[in-house]
């Protein structure tokens, strides 16, 4: 369930005697935070909880079928989909099967809804429709299916929806161990009906899309939505309707770095056959040299819509010389991205509720391949950003060691910390770690700017405070001005709208140092502008702060810095984080709450700079369960 924790309460366990009846039936259940991907979550555990009832061979879980199971996933995702998109709440799911008498097999499926806070008000802010195709009276059709077995109950402090859903051909307690060869049984004839021709294909269609295509819909649109690569979209595509709605599929992408526009005979410009998919594994290489030759021809007036391409016979043959075959335009915020192809055999044309259904799906498979060209896109620009963010090597100083921790909290992409550590002449070296207002391209340019800075102004033989003093300036300067602009190149590059117009504030908080190293020991100088202070835990175990808190760089232009001076003697061990490390949160506490990493850091003694580093990054992960939401970054120097 991804960032949704889910915690299930199974009530039961097959029994190893068959002559035992097992125990109370089936019961799990999940608690749904108020955010928008609930439903999708309630999808997935529903369909879990079948799935794992159908594993363990319970006796209830015999009449759990296709049928059923788009049923109960539909039920839940509407119920969810009102409780928390809607209605701005957080929910319990419940799912069980009712059991009849002793003796008697379970009759019914559960869902039950709970709302814990029935009091709470309701989100009053209006919300924008969102367009798409209305649905012909299905949620009439559930409304009406619902009526005579669904209700509500109410409990202090709760109201619960619940829905009871009827379960067909549960077998006895007895007959346990017959049950799993009467499944492998049915799977078996599942196949054989969805890959048999018409009449009886065409009923099941007629049956399976009015019953199941928005649960179809709904679980495409969560499974392609996560795809970052658009050749994975391709071959999802592919496995998503096949061999549900076709014998086979083929998706074709258009290269996006070709100009608009296709060639006379209907092919665009540096098309790809993306993926093939086929019932039959055999057929998928013939069926893809073939269809590489023969791409399909759509000319400019054709849209989304369905058009009938030529059956491709020679690479099928043999009892799949003739069939349907449709090509849906995959087309995108005004662009053409591919092309989809599906192909049935024993058709003269495609039932109109197939037609209707995939040119739907090929929709969302547009979305989908569009948002992963965009974040390719991104990733791209991030990762160039990315070389000039971070030193490509560590300076080694003379008796000192060093120990670095970087995690950004989009991996691969540009965050907002940064670090150096550099040469600056004259037996000196400087050190610095910082970590720019925002995340993403525009804290990039900010770091690209601020790192070359530093290292040019202590080169020039500045000293620790007026180093700071004129970067401060250069922030509320040239730094704006060339972030502004180079953020509104990279957000059109990124296929994002146009920033806003004017100036805006690039704040950076920054640890800077300067190491002097002697015979004995290493003279230390630093300053704080608005950065965690940095902390020393001295040979004798006693840690303590060796910086006072100063301005945020940025901010104001008249500012003036201060720098504070000490030793590195041997053993001895400087601590320098980001705010990831100290405001990581558990709850309602900080890392850093009563001196916590002052104590993490005590509990170091001994271990070299290394081994401190990779310790305070282990505590601050397993401060909390939920994953960081700010990037990470520590440096440790540690005379020797």
């Amino acid at each position: 369930m991804g960032a949704i924790p889910m915690q299930r309460e199974t009530a039961f366990r097959a029994s190893a005697q068959p002559a035992v009846r097992p125990g109370p039936p089936p019961v799990v259940r999940t608690s749904l935070p108020g955010n928008p991907l609930a439903p999708a979550a309630a999808r997935r555990f529903v369909r879990a909880a079948l799935a794992d009832w159908t594993e363990l061979g319970t006796p209830a879980a015999a009449g759990i079928n296709d049928r059923l199971a788009d049923d109960s996933v539909l039920l839940v995702s509407e119920l969810v989909t009102n409780a928390v998109v809607h209605a701005g709440t957080a929910v319990e799911v419940l799912c069980r099967f009712d059991e009849g008498l002793p003796g008697e097999s379970a009759d019914a499926l559960v869902i039950e809804v709970s709302d814990h806070h029935p009091s709470r008000a309701v989100r009053s802010e209006p919300r924008s429709s969102q367009p798409g195709t209305p649905e012909y009276g299905r949620g009439l059709q559930l409304v009406a299916t619902l009526s005579e077995s669904w209700g509500i109950t109410y409990r202090s402090g709760t109201k619960t929806v619940w829905a009871r859903l009827p379960v067909e051909g549960v077998p006895a307690v007895q007959e346990i161990e017959k049950y799993a060869g009467e499944q492998a049984l049915q799977r078996g004839l599942r196949a054989a009906e969805i890959l048999a021709p018409l009449p009886k294909r065409a009923s099941h269609d007629t049956e399976w899309i009015n019953r199941g295509a928005l649960t179809f819909l709904a679980e495409a649109s969560d499974l392609l939505a996560g795809q970052f690569d658009e050749n994975l979209v391709a071959a999802l595509a592919g496995q998503l309707l096949v061999p549900r709605l076709a014998d086979w599929c083929a998706v074709w992408l258009d290269d996006e770095t070709e100009g608009p526009g296709r060639t006379p005979d209907g092919r665009a410009p540096g098309t790809r056959l993306a993926r093939v998919w086929h019932t039959s594994e055999q057929r998928i290489e013939e069926l893809r040299r073939l269809l590489e030759k023969e791409p399909p021809r759509l000319t400019e007036a054709a849209g989304s819509g369905a058009v009938a391409v030529p059956w491709p016979g020679e690479a099928l043959g043999g009892g799949e010389s003739a069939g349907a075959a449709l090509a849906y335009r995959l087309v995108a915020g005004g662009r053409q991205l591919g092309t989809l192809v599906i192909g049935r055999a024993g058709l003269v044309r495609f039932p109109d509720e197939a037609t209707g259904l995939v040119e739907d799906f090929s929709r969302r498979v547009a979305l989908a391949i569009g948002a992963a060209r965009r974040y390719q896109r991104q990733a791209t620009i991030s990762r160039v950003l990315q070389r000039g963010l971070l030193p490509s090597a560590v300076a080694e100083i003379p008796g000192v060691e060093s120990g670095i921790v970087y995690e950004p909290l989009e991996q691969g992409g540009p965050g907002g910390d940064f670090y150096d550590v550099f040469p600056a002449g004259q037996g000196r070296w400087c050190f610095a770690l910082g970590d720019v207002q925002g995340k993403g391209p525009e804290a990039a340019v900010v770091i690209g700017l601020a790192r070359p800075w530093l290292r040019l102004l202590a080169r020039e033989g500045y000293q620790v405070a007026e180093v700071l003093d004129r970067l401060n300036q250069l922030l509320l300067d040239d730094a704006t001005e060339a972030a502004d602009a180079a953020a509104a190149v990279l957000a059109v590059a990124g296929g994002q709208e146009e920033p806003m117009d004017g100036p805006t504030s690039r704040f950076l908080s920054l640890l800077y140092g300067e190491l002097v190293p002697y015979e004995g020991g290493v003279r230390c100088t630093v300053a704080c502008a608005g950065h965690p202070l940095p902390l020393l835990l001295g040979a004798d175990g006693e840690v303590r702060a060796v910086a006072g808190p100063q301005m945020l760089l940025g901010v104001v232009d008249d500012e003036t810095y201060t720098s504070v001076s000490f030793d590195l003697l041997p053993g001895d061990t400087l601590l320098c984080v980001t705010d990831g490390v100290t405001e990581r949160r558990s709850g309602r506490h900080l890392f850093d709450d009563e001196d916590g990493l002052a104590h993490a850091l005590a509990g170091c003694a001994g271990l070299d700079a290394g081994l401190v580093a990779e310790r305070i990054r282990r505590l601050v992960h397993e401060f909390s369960q939920r994953p960081p939401d700010d990037d990470l970054a520590l440096l440790v120097l540690q005379a020797r």
